[in-house]
């Protein structure tokens, strides 16, 4: 059976820096630091109390939802119906003239309605009797927001939700790229979303002593690399991608971003949150992904990678790309986008292949912001792209995406060529 070659069409982006895709990328290409005080709830007893928010957002400015309808919405599925909107706009697919059973919907959440939980908990142990919501499950469970963009766009085809922490998305696209070249479907709205900027999220990170807590300057809160870094900064946010097979693509004259070539998974096997320390489930999830390719470690210009700002996750991926990429390691511009848009958890890795795709299609490397002291345990010949874009050739890049519980996923983008 001869695999289909599966191309993206559509993006759609709603981000700490940019409600949309053409604000995001700039705010990227600009150094934007999206962290600021949360502005959600009240977070004067907690640890860490600034995130990477998304500012203004109101879905129903986008989309005919009334009000009615939007309470029956937790945040995460409203960023998801926001995002798919876009990138089905910025498809051009005609939907009158698609067959709908051969599109789907496969999304990416690592918690899900996180937001409508804790409130509705909040509500039933304040309240003198015990009443939930009729609206409460359907609003929590992950799999809900694959749901309502199935159920407004009408598309007949696979529709799930994939869990896997803060590879939830990569694992999405993973799924979608395989949908669509084993010729199941013909296009499928693809990325994650998710909502954590809330009591419950910054409540328990902090338990974990995961998140940064320079409450006296959070725009330079995220420091990925950094020799001072000192934890992650929650984001929220929702990034959707159409995958689309060639054929179909050509045959109704589609503009095409990239093409996607490859997924690698593993697992880390190793411990409950920490990544293996020599980075070996990062490196087998890389070497995959160039090995489905049928690419060479010499192919690859750009990695953008998971980058999270800890202390030990940043050194453990580190390790994994001098291993994998030996001295080619060197010529190749690494990247973690999170020091401006923060950790956005399940929905990371769907924002985060946007941007590694319109890297290759603008050939300009974003930044990594936030860099002040260079940590004497990295390489200082590798290219971190420090503090300003950079303007280079870009045909073969890598975006990682890792999660709690040993979840490794690599995604393989490069120009698409006739």
């Amino acid at each position: 059976m001869e695999l289909k070659r599966v191309v993206v069409t559509g993006l759609g982006a709603l981000t700490p820096i940019g409600n949309n895709l053409e604000e995001y990328w700039q705010g990227l290409l600009n150094g934007v630091s999206g962290a600021c005080p949360i502005s959600h709830f009240d977070v004067s007893l907690f640890k860490t109390r600034f995130a990477c928010e998304v500012k203004g957002f109101n879905l129903s400015d986008r989309m005919d939802v009334n009000i009615k309808e939007l309470r029956k919405l937790d945040l995460f599925t409203q960023y998801a119906l926001a995002t798919a909107q876009e990138a089905i706009e910025d498809s051009h697919l005609d939907l009158s003239k698609e067959d709908l059973v051969r599109a789907g919907v496969i999304w990416g959440t690592g918690i899900g309605g996180f937001t409508s939980y804790g409130e509705e908990i909040v509500n039933y142990a304040n309240s003198p009797e015990p009443r939930f919501n009729p609206f409460f499950i359907p609003k929590i469970i992950g799999d809900i927001a694959a749901g309502h963009i199935s159920m407004h766009f009408g598309l007949l085809g696979p529709n799930y939700v994939t869990t896997s922490a803060c590879a939830s998305s990569a694992n999405a696209i993973c799924d979608a790229f395989n949908m669509i070249r084993l010729g199941k479907v013909d296009w499928i709205i693809t990325g994650g979303s998710e909502a954590p900027v809330n009591f419950s999220g910054i409540g328990g990170f902090n338990a974990m002593h995961a998140l940064s807590t320079r409450n006296d300057d959070p725009s330079t809160a995220s420091r990925p690399f950094d020799k001072n870094r000192d934890g992650f900064v929650i984001g929220e946010g929702s990034g959707a991608l159409i995958l689309e097979s060639l054929d179909h693509a050509l045959a109704r004259g589609a503009k095409i971003y990239a093409e996607i070539s490859g997924c690698g998974l593993s697992a880390d096997a190793y411990h409950l949150t920490a990544p293996h320390p020599e980075g070996n489930g990062a490196r087998l999830a890389m070497l995959h992904a160039l090995e489905e390719a049928n690419l060479s470690i010499e192919d690859v210009d750009h990695i953008n990678t998971h980058g999270t700002s800890t202390p030990i996750g940043d050194l453990a991926e580190v390790k994994a790309i001098t291993s994998l990429f030996g001295e080619h390691a060197k010529n190749i511009n690494i990247n973690s986008i999170k020091s401006m848009i923060g950790h956005l958890l399940g929905a990371a890795a769907a924002v985060e292949s946007i941007a590694t795709i319109l890297t290759i299609v603008h050939d300009i490397v974003p930044p990594t912001i936030n860099h002040f002291e260079d940590d004497e345990r990295i390489d200082p010949n590798l290219n971190f792209t420090f503090n300003k874009a950079q303007q280079r050739k870009v045909d073969v890049a890598i975006s990682n995406a890792f999660g709690f519980g040993g979840h490794n996923a690599s995604l393989l983008f490069k120009k698409y060529k006739a």
